[in-house]
């Protein structure tokens, strides 16, 4: 119920009523009986400034953020995660009395995903296709996993030399490997791939675009025993996902990225677990094309 003690969540973005974030908080904050609501708030750019300013001078508790504030916030707040700052991007703000904190779970929750579903992330080789926002989200949350080798690619488009100086600037006190290798190399990525434990796609190839994020050439390399990751999760299946199974692969869409940078993004406000399962079982009940616009099926 509703009341003078009810704490305010929310999600701030352009445009915000597609998310599935206040789906995934307001059951969790019902499973533990906490006094709080989640609501989304469609922002316009311009006003970023004053919504942060909302958040601290009528104490809501903590917000997460898409698209386009992910990077404007920064200014704005007064502390940074170590893996906000590695990405220089925000997606999760937590409110400690007038304190505005910001985090990025984005990455993490791939992560969190994957071990949750009994898979040891220790020794791994992984490659990641992509390094626009969310490759680089994960790109820096796979450092904190003790991975045996992590190679990036990346097309050669002008952004491409801003990465590569990232890419060497978050690896340089990384205990694993790091590497760029440009998206062109596809003798490279059959390699890499070939050797790989887990691929990661973090391009929006077949939620986009139709069609698959690799050359024919690096899909036949698949093979069993190897884990295909998908961050998107509208189609649940993307094609790279069904040809990967084909292949023998393991195979998991960005539901679960989705549903645990949310849970990250909870324990951090609240300092206790999102039931996963029962918010996994309520955004699968939900799940329908019609009511997100395919641009935006790959937010909160």
């Amino acid at each position: 119920m509703i009341n003078g003690k009810t704490q305010l969540f929310g999600f701030i973005a352009h445009p915000a009523h597609h998310s599935r974030s206040p789906r995934m908080h307001n059951l969790s904050f019902r499973h533990w009986g906490i006094n709080a609501r989640y609501l989304a708030f469609d922002v316009a750019p311009g006003n970023l400034p004053a919504a942060v300013a909302g958040i601290r001078s009528m104490g809501i508790a903590g917000v997460n953020l898409s698209m386009p504030f992910k990077q404007t916030v920064i200014p704005l707040l007064d502390e940074l995660t170590p893996r906000a700052q590695r990405i220089n991007a925000v997606n999760t703000i937590k409110n400690d009395h007038g304190r505005l904190i910001g985090d990025s779970t984005d990455g993490a929750g791939l992560f969190q995903n994957l071990q949750s579903r009994g898979l040891n992330l220790q020794g791994k080789r992984v490659v990641i296709l992509g390094a626009g926002g969310a490759g680089k989200a994960i790109i820096a949350a796979a450092l904190d996993y003790r991975l045996a080798q992590v190679d990036v690619f990346k097309r050669q488009t002008a952004s491409y030399p801003a990465v590569a100086t990232w890419v060497a600037g978050v690896s340089q006190n990384a205990t694993t490997p790091l590497r760029l290798h440009p998206y062109e190399a596809v003798q490279t990525m059959c390699d890499l791939v070939a050797q790989a434990d887990l691929v990661i796609n973090a391009t929006s190839v077949g939620m986009t675009t139709a069609g698959i994020p690799v050359p024919a050439s690096v899909l036949a390399v698949l093979h069993p025993g190897q884990v295909v990751y998908d961050v998107i999760y509208q189609p649940l299946e993307t094609e790279f996902l069904a040809r990967a199974r084909q292949k023998g692969c393991e195979t998991h869409n960005g539901l679960g990225m989705l549903i645990w940078q949310g849970a990250l993004a909870f324990q951090f406000w609240t300092g206790k677990p999102m039931p996963v399962p029962a918010v996994e079982a309520d955004l699968l009940a939900s799940l329908t094309t019609e009511d997100v616009p395919t641009t935006q099926r790959h937010a909160m």
